[in-house]
C-alpha cells in the first residue's frame, strides 16, 4: 500500500481544514515546496496536492504551486480543486501533474467528465469522491448531493477510471480513525480498482488497517503534521 502525504493549499500556504470547514483552518507551512521536498526525502514516490481556494472559486488558484513542486521534486502529483473547464486540465497537465483529481464535475456535469476521458485518456485522472455518510459532497464541501457513492463509483469505472480515493468528510482532519466500512465495503464491489483511502488516518495502526483491507492507497495529512505519524516512520514503511 502507497503512502500519499497530502498538501492543502490556501493563499499559497501549506494548511488543513477540520470536516471541511473554512473556518476551522491551520497553517503549518508557508512554503509548500520544503514541505513536499521532505516527503521524498522520506522516501515517498507520490503527493497529493488540493487547491482548497480553488475548489471553492470554482476555477484553478494556486497553479504556481503545483508548477513549483513539479519542477523541483521527482513526486508523482495529483492535483485537484477548482477544475472545470478543458483549459484547466490542460493547464494542470502542463504544470507537471501526473493525474488530474476531478470531483465535483464527475458529480455534476458527467457528459463533460465522459468528453475528458476521450480527450484526455481515463489513466490521466483520479476519481476524487467525498463523502457525507452515503451521499456525495462537492464543491469544496459546501454543497451535499443526493447521489450515493456506490452507484456513482460503478459508473466511472465501468468508463475506465481506475484510480479513487474516497475521502469521509466526517472524518476528516480529526484525527478519528479512518472509515473502515465504507472502505471495505468498496473494495469488495471493485476488486480491481486502485483504491485510495483518505481522511481520519492518525496513527500507524490506522495505516495498518487499511492495508489489511488491501487498500492500494491511503493519503495522510493532519497526522503527519500534528507529529502523529512521523516522517521516520514512513520511511520505514517504504522499505
Amino acid at each position: 500500500m502507497q503512502i500519499i502525504p497530502a498538501i492543502d493549499i490556501i493563499a499559497g500556504n501549506c494548511v488543513r481544514l477540520s470536516q471541511g470547514d473554512y473556518q476551522r483552518q491551520t497553517t503549518y507551512s508557508t512554503d509548500p515546496l520544503t514541505v513536499a521536498r521532505r516527503f521524498e526525502d522520506a522516501g515517498m514516490q507520490r503527493l497529493h496536492l488540493v487547491d482548497l481556494e480553488g475548489a471553492k472559486a470554482g476555477e484553478v488558484v494556486n497553479l504556481a504551486v503545483l508548477e513549483k513542486i513539479a519542477a523541483h521534486t521527482a513526486l508523482q502529483i495529483d492535483f485537484g480543486g477548482g477544475i472545470h473547464t478543458d483549459e484547466a486540465v490542460e493547464a494542470v497537465i502542463s504544470a507537471g501533474a501526473t493525474w488530474v483529481t476531478v470531483g465535483s464535475v464527475a458529480v455534476k456535469a458527467k457528459e463533460k467528465f465522459s468528453q475528458w476521458i476521450t480527450r484526455f485518456g481515463a489513466e490521466r485522472f483520479m476519481l476524487g469522491a467525498d463523502v457525507k455518510g452515503i451521499h456525495l459532497a462537492v464543491s469544496g464541501w459546501t454543497e451535499t448531493t443526493d447521489q450515493e457513492i456506490v452507484p456513482f463509483l460503478e459508473h466511472w469505472t465501468s468508463a475506465g477510471i481506475q484510480q479513487v480515493f474516497c475521502t469521509d468528510i466526517s472524518k476528516d482532519g480529526l484525527l478519528s480513525g479512518p472509515s473502515l466500512a465504507l472502505y471495505q465495503e468498496i473494495i469488495e464491489r471493485h476488486p480491481g480498482l486502485f483504491f485510495i483511502a483518505s481522511g481520519g488516518v492518525s496513527s500507524i495502526e490506522d495505516l495498518s488497517a487499511l492495508q489489511e483491507l488491501r487498500c492500494s492507497g491511503a493519503i495522510v495529512g493532519k497526522a503527519i503534521y500534528e507529529n502523529k505519524i512521523t516522517l521516520e516512520q514512513l520511511a520505514n514503511w517504504n522499505k
